[in-house]
This record gives C-alpha cells, sequence and structure tokens, in this order.
C-alpha cells in the first residue's frame, strides 16, 4: 500500500493502526541543532488525544510519545527521527460484529476491493488515530518554523450549521484552546456544544469548517506551476480523513464577486508594495504574497454512528441493517484543529527548506 509518506525535503512517513499495538512516524528532512524534546511533541499530542472532554471519543488514550533517534543530548542529529505512541486502551473485539458488513461512510468496502484484505478493528490504517504521526511531525515542523516567525492557529468557524462570527487573529489565539469545540466565538461555542449534545443523544453526528491561519510566512513561497503552495496545501488538508472541500482566501464566495472585489489592491507602506485586503488568502499564482495563509476544510460528519443504517453483509451478499457501535467522536473538527496545523505546517515548512530559507546553519 503506498501513499504513506508526505513532503519533498521535509518528509514523514507514519504507520500503525488504530486498534494494533501502536502508531508512529518517521520524520526525515529535520536539520541538525534543532533543540527538541518528547514534552515539545507532547503538548500537541495532549490537544489531540481522545477522552478529553464531552464533543470526543470516550477511548481513553495518554498519547505519551517516545522519541526513539534522531535526538541527541536534547537537538537533533539531521537523522532521521522515529516517534511511537502505544495503543493503551483498544478494543479490537468491539469491531467482530461488522466484519464482513462495510460501514455506512467509511471506506471499509473499498479497501477490501482494493487490496484484498482489511484491517476491520476501527478502520485499522483509516482511523482518525493514524493522524498522531501527523501531529507528532507537525510539532517539530512548527517549532522549526517558529524559528522564522511563523506561527499556526486553526480553529472551528461552523460547526452543525452554527456559524461563529469573525474575530481578530489575537482573539482567536486568546479564545480557541477555552472551548470544547474549539470556537474562539464563546457565544457560538456555547450554541455549537448545545447542538452536539443533542446529536449525540439521537446517535447522530455532526460536520463543520476548520480554519487555518499562517501569520509571518514570507513572500516567494512555492513556485507557479505543479509546485504551488495553495495546491500543496489544498492536498495537505484533503488528505486528512473527513475533509471533503477546501478553501484559500475568499474560497468559493469569490464565485460570485466581481474582479474589481475580488483584486487585492496594492499600496505603499513604509516604501514597501503590499496589498490592502487578503482576499487571495495569502498566496497567488501559487506563490506567498506575505499576507497571513488563511484555509478553511469541509469536514463531514462522523461517519460511525449508532443510528441503524443500511449495508449488505459480505460474506452473504445478503442486505442488511447495522449500527454502529464502540467509542467514536461525535463531531470531528474540534479535534482536528491541531491535525489541521499540522499539516499546514508541514507544507510550509517543506517550502522553506526546499528555498534554502531554513538550513542547520541557522539554527545557531
Amino acid at each position: 500500500m503506498p501513499g504513506n509518506t508526505f513532503g519533498h525535503s521535509f518528509r514523514i512517513t507514519t504507520w500503525g493502526e488504530s486498534h494494533g499495538k501502536a502508531v508512529g512516524v518517521v520524520v526525515d528532512g529535520v536539520p541538525a541543532g534543532l533543540e527538541l524534546s518528547e514534552t515539545d511533541v507532547q503538548k500537541d499530542l495532549d490537544r489531540r488525544k481522545p477522552g478529553q472532554n464531552e464533543v470526543s471519543t470516550p477511548r481513553s488514550e495518554s498519547d505519551k510519545v517516545e522519541i526513539l533517534s534522531g535526538v541527541f543530548e536534547g537537538k537533533t542529529t539531521g537523522t532521521p527521527i522515529s516517534m511511537l505512541v502505544w495503543n493503551k486502551n483498544a478494543n479490537p473485539g468491539a469491531y467482530d460484529y461488522i466484519r464482513d458488513i462495510p460501514r455506512p461512510g467509511h471506506a471499509d468496502l473499498f479497501y477490501a476491493e482494493k487490496y484484498g484484505i482489511r484491517d476491520h478493528r476501527g478502520g485499522g490504517r483509516s482511523s482518525g488515530r493514524e493522524t498522531i504521526g501527523r501531529v507528532a511531525a507537525g510539532a517539530i515542523a512548527k517549532k522549526l518554523l517558529l524559528l522564522s516567525g511563523i506561527e499556526i492557529i486553526a480553529h472551528v468557524i461552523e460547526l452543525g450549521g452554527i456559524r461563529a462570527t469573525p474575530l481578530s487573529i489575537e482573539d482567536i489565539c486568546k479564545n480557541v484552546e477555552s472551548t470544547q469545540v474549539r470556537c474562539a466565538d464563546l457565544d457560538a461555542a456555547e450554541k455549537m456544544l448545545q447542538r452536539v449534545r443533542l446529536l449525540r443523544e439521537e446517535g447522530d453526528s455532526i460536520g463543520g469548517i476548520v480554519e487555518i491561519i499562517a501569520t509571518g510566512v514570507p513572500r516567494g513561497l512555492g513556485e507557479p506551476v505543479f509546485d504551488k503552495l495553495d495546491a500543496d496545501i489544498a492536498a495537505a488538508i484533503m488528505g486528512i480523513g473527513a475533509v471533503k472541500g477546501v478553501e484559500i482566501g475568499a474560497g468559493f464566495e469569490c464565485a460570485g464577486m466581481a474582479g474589481s472585489q475580488m483584486n487585492d489592491a496594492f499600496i505603499l507602506q513604509d516604501g514597501t508594495i503590499v496589498q490592502d485586503t487578503n482576499n487571495a488568502g495569502g498566496i497567488i499564482g501559487g506563490i506567498s504574497t506575505g499576507m497571513p495563509v488563511i484555509c478553511r476544510a469541509a469536514v463531514k460528519p462522523t461517519p460511525s454512528i449508532s443510528k441503524t443504517q443500511k449495508s449488505v453483509d459480505m460474506s452473504s451478499m445478503e442486505e442488511t441493517d447495522v449500527e454502529i457501535h464502540g467509542r467514536h467522536d461525535p463531531t470531528i473538527p474540534p479535534r482536528m484543529v491541531p491535525v489541521a496545523e499540522s499539516m499546514i505546517a508541514l507544507v510550509i515548512v517543506d517550502h522553506m527548506l526546499r528555498s534554502g530559507r531554513i538550513n542547520s546553519d541557522s539554527l545557531y
């Protein structure tokens, strides 16, 4: 099964299954000399881990990371960094009853048809638990980017049809971690929480929209044809399970705008040519403009729900009803926030390395 590796100069390979022994990642391309500890990585894994609150799965995992290689005496050596997280609270037997019944909204049927075999235990490789490796790698990417003044913040702007009021980056940073749904608009966050509770009681789930903002991104990242920065960002975000749409800047709203409304005019500021608006979302012609990079992801409702759904038993080839048991998130966007941040960080750090803006010399 190919497709487990992401990136060019900063390359990650994730591995492991939801109810296997462990999950993890190998990160290659990290320059030598970066101060790095398990604590640096754990902070983001704690934001992603299950069992945090009532809007996440009740599966209880500490998700403690172990760095196995690539770090010596507190600094990266330039060699591959391997990180591991043990699955402590796996319950594979909970999925035996649907071994031959594909779950609606999941890739079960298509995995089986494509490979002739699949890990039915919680989706195996297609489980959201795979994102542990992305977040661990993203923590390293974010630490590298911070040295260049680049910061990334994600937040939930819509959940179950409830839309947050736009806020400043400062207010987003201040509020986003103070609510269970990771929405910085506190009034909207409470309404979202009530909506999640209602749907969970009904055995259902809801989707939403996650916005990611990267500040401090310099001009000139990305190439104008096949290695566009926005194309790589779109691929990274679409590579997160449950994401069904991506937009950058004005996004789909630009289809209803006039050119005079969409275009970001140029002005002079302290002798430098800058843009007075950011409808382009920080990227034009595939190249970063120096404005904040803004991306949004549309996330579908969690497909694992306890409501009765129709399926087919693949062993008997007879139609059947199925109810999904086990431990599942009633909504994905709140826990996807650190995952989305990590994927954007991986793209930007890769382009920074490819353009020579980050190297071992810059770490000393």
